[in-house]
């Protein structure tokens, strides 16, 4: 799965990871001032920041756009002297590169949120009439937004565009891996699913599981101190009184208490899934055996690999049926919290409606990106089940033992085997399919 794509993964990964954390460290220690060297100087302390689209051209901007692509270039460059590999321009580069425009896309989000300050701050002074709006300040403050949407618009589709061919290539490393080792995996159960279908489950899973996880890590990143900063406006929570950064301890307590909480009830999710898939391929392949071969896929067959079916099918309905119970609750709790935590602030009048759309903004784009595990729980389970297929899928080319997932699995009959097909009484003794 990741040998096929990536250099020596064993090592690639914690080196990735260890360089990320070090150019972080070097940025926030003094590396985003060195811009000032070659005329990218950051704005000057308390200055606010630029609204609108300009913003992205901005020298604090440009600085950092070199600052990435040169960190990129580096670690780059030190696998390809390392391990070369023939997917390193995709996996290594196509990842830096989607990275990079999932923080873009982050960071249109902050620059909507800084709009939203001015502008509802101007249409709550048009609402009351105070004479401090007119029409021509309202259509500039709608283009500012549509400035913006525009790269937001651009960003989006030229990550998409991009993606899309990321994955392709990653499906087609493994593809070819696997096909090199035909010759061993061929007498897997399910081998031909496996390549053709798994390997593309497996990698556009990871791909979208993975942006959207750069992308809460990075929105936590980029918000969160705009939420310290709009928490001086907020110095109480309901029931409890003054709570230093209140915005920040809610969602953190909130978005925790609801992982854990969905978590807990969907723990037996990713062995189902498996176990589907696994019932499922033993069927259909006994049903493509009958059709060259008069004595297999039998009616008596058939009902006992389908009776399989139906009870795994039966037991995944029942723990989703609880695991969607609390996840729908937790859903509809979470559309009002914000106002909940807010309430004794709005009643007193402390703050303006532009403030309030800021904090509201901020307050969900914090709270989402720690419900990444809510949001992401059910594509998880379908990602561990496509997994533990593959990784026992390539025990078959080493040769060594199958997990216990794979080796058995309970049958009507009480039989247990290599595989969850019922043996013909034609077949070899033994001999799983």
């Amino acid at each position: 799965m990741f040998v096929s794509f990536f250099p020596r993964p064993r090592v690639f990964f914690p080196s990735a990871f260890a360089w990320i954390l070090l150019c972080i460290l070097v940025w926030n220690l003094g590396g985003k001032d060195w811009g000032a060297f070659i005329g990218l100087p950051q704005l000057p302390h308390g200055q606010a920041r630029v609204i609108g689209v300009s913003l992205f051209w901005s020298r604090p901007f440009l600085w950092f756009y070199l600052y990435y692509w040169a960190a990129v270039g580096l670690f780059g460059g030190a696998w390809r002297l390392i391990a070369p590999h023939p997917w390193a321009r995709w996996s290594v580069w196509g990842t830096a590169l989607i990275v990079f425009m999932t923080w873009l896309q982050v960071q249109v989000t902050v620059a909507i949120n800084d709009w939203y300050d001015p502008f509802y701050n101007l249409v709550q002074a048009a609402l009351t009439h105070s004479g401090h709006a007119t029409l021509p300040a309202f259509y500039e403050e709608l283009l500012v937004f549509t400035r913006i949407a525009i790269v937001a618009v651009t960003a989006g589709m030229l990550t998409l565009f991009f993606a899309s061919h990321y994955v392709f290539r990653w499906r087609q490393a493994m593809n070819d891996f696997y096909v090199s080792h035909w010759s061993r995996l061929r007498r897997v159960e399910g081998a031909s699913q496996r390549i053709q279908e798994d390997t593309m489950r497996f990698s556009s899973t990871v791909e979208d599981l993975g942006v959207s996880f750069v992308n809460s890590v990075m929105t936590l990143i980029a918000f969160v101190p705009v939420l310290l900063v709009l928490s001086r406006h907020v110095t109480s929570l309901p029931f409890v009184g003054h709570v230093p950064h209140a915005l920040v301890a809610a969602s953190l307590l909130w978005s925790l208490l609801g992982t854990t909480f969905l978590a807990l009830i969907g723990v037996r999710l990713p062995g189902l899934q498996f176990r589907n898939q696994r019932v499922e391929a033993a069927y259909r392949k006994e049903l493509v055996y009958g059709e060259d071969n008069a004595d297999r896929a039998r009616p008596p067959t058939l009902k006992q690999l389908f009776a399989n079916v139906r009870k795994n099918y039966f037991r995944i309905y029942f723990n989703y049926t609880y695991f969607n119970l609390g996840r729908i609750l937790y859903i509809q709790a979470d559309s009002i919290f914000p106002y909940i935590v807010l309430a004794p602030t709005i009643i007193a009048g402390a703050i303006t409606l532009g403030i309030l759309q800021q904090i509201l903004n901020a307050f969900d784009q914090v709270r989402s990106s720690l419900q990444y595990l809510v949001t992401s729980w059910t594509t998880i389970v379908e990602l561990a089940s496509i997994y533990k297929r593959l990784r026992a899928f390539e025990h078959a080319i080493v040769g060594g033992p199958l997990p216990p997932i794979e080796a058995t699995l309970d049958d009507p009959r009480g039989w247990e085997g290599g595989s969850n097909v019922i043996p013909h009484p034609a077949s070899q003794a033994g001999q799983g399919i």
